[in-house]
């Protein structure tokens, strides 16, 4: 990945900070929703939307009616964020608590994505909400696929923030008689609930009854 912009590069906290390939791609990849943001006339819009990230490159859908997503198509800039919490950080002091979290912030201009590839996008956020579900679904008809703007914003500048380990009390509160320490937590599926309309005889696939995200934490 390409060094961070100014843009990119974190300033609070700058300990916090990284910029590796690898890490950005890992949160982007099990995060299950991003944030997009615009200025639309004048004032800031965020709105959280699926995505999927190929290569260096992530992808963001919607409906072609879509202002925000019709403003990125048309030169504007916009900026994606996700962020994964893997803890609660538990202080001696109200001031110091925290959270143990993993966040990524993407800035750019994105391009309309069409044809093969916008067919490819499509299966790609499937994919990323439940790895296998593609091949047990009907394909998007060309209507839909129509129906549905695709764009594809490039990683050129992109950066992570990420804070780990136990909470930092001030020195003088380690002496305090209240519970410190990390509440850590995850994301984990219930039993699948099949359609009441599901015809019999049809069992849960193993990409669902077996569904988990990937974690880097």
């Amino acid at each position: 990945m390409p060094a961070p912009s100014e843009r990119t590069t974190v300033k609070r906290r700058r300990e916090r900070g990284v910029y590796e390939r690898e890490v950005v791609h890992a949160v982007l990849d099990e995060a299950l929703v991003c944030h997009l943001g615009v200025i639309a006339d004048g004032n800031p819009v965020v709105l959280p939307t699926i995505h999927a990230r190929v290569g260096d490159v992530l992808y963001v859908h919607g409906a072609p009616a879509s202002r925000m997503l019709r403003l990125g198509r048309d030169g504007d800039e916009i900026c994606v964020t996700v962020t994964l919490i893997d803890g609660l950080v538990v202080a001696r002091s109200a001031f110091h608590h925290s959270m143990n979290y993993r966040s990524v912030v993407v800035l750019g201009r994105p391009r309309e994505v069409t044809g093969d590839e916008k067919v490819a996008a499509l299966d790609a956020i499937v994919e990323h909400v439940i790895p296998g579900r593609s091949a047990h679904t009907r394909a998007p008809d060309p209507g839909e696929v129509t129906g549905t703007l695709v764009l594809a914003l490039p990683l050129d500048e992109a950066s992570a923030k990420v804070r780990t380990g136990p909470p930092v009390d001030d020195e003088a509160d380690h002496d305090l008689d209240h519970w410190a320490g990390v509440l850590p937590l995850r994301v984990v599926a219930g039993d699948p609930e099949p359609d009441p309309r599901l015809r019999p005889g049809i069992a849960v696939p193993a990409h669902v009854s077996e569904w988990a995200r990937p974690s880097s934490s």
